[in-house]
């Protein structure tokens, strides 16, 4: 690969990532007030997080049936507001399970 695309790409890249972190401060300076704003603001970090990491769960294990019960358990316990730690342990171990219980069958 030639090296003058590299450094362009890389120039490209840093531009993408540094520009919707410093624009917001250059263009609000003073507090936002809008209260529908204030919330979208507060629930879009994790809806990106939930919109990158879901697909992978299905595509994480050895088969479908122990990825869907996972996500299924680490759904329920999310409903119920547990902690992340537990809800992540939790959609593990019943993957764990799961596979092994299937490996017995």
């Amino acid at each position: 690969m030639n090296e003058d695309r590299i450094f362009i790409g890389l120039i490209v890249m840093a531009t993408t990532t540094y520009l919707p972190r410093v624009l917001p401060m250059l263009l609000l300076r003073r507090p936002i007030r809008n209260l529908r704003l204030l919330a979208f603001f507060e629930y879009v970090p994790f809806a990106v997080i939930a919109a990158m990491a879901f697909p992978d769960i299905f595509y994480s294990t050895a088969s479908l049936p122990s990825a869907l019960i996972g996500a299924t358990i680490a759904l329920i316990l999310a409903w119920f507001r547990n902690s992340l730690f537990t809800v992540a342990l939790g959609g593990m171990a019943g993957v764990i399970l799961t596979e092994l219980i299937q490996t017995w069958l």
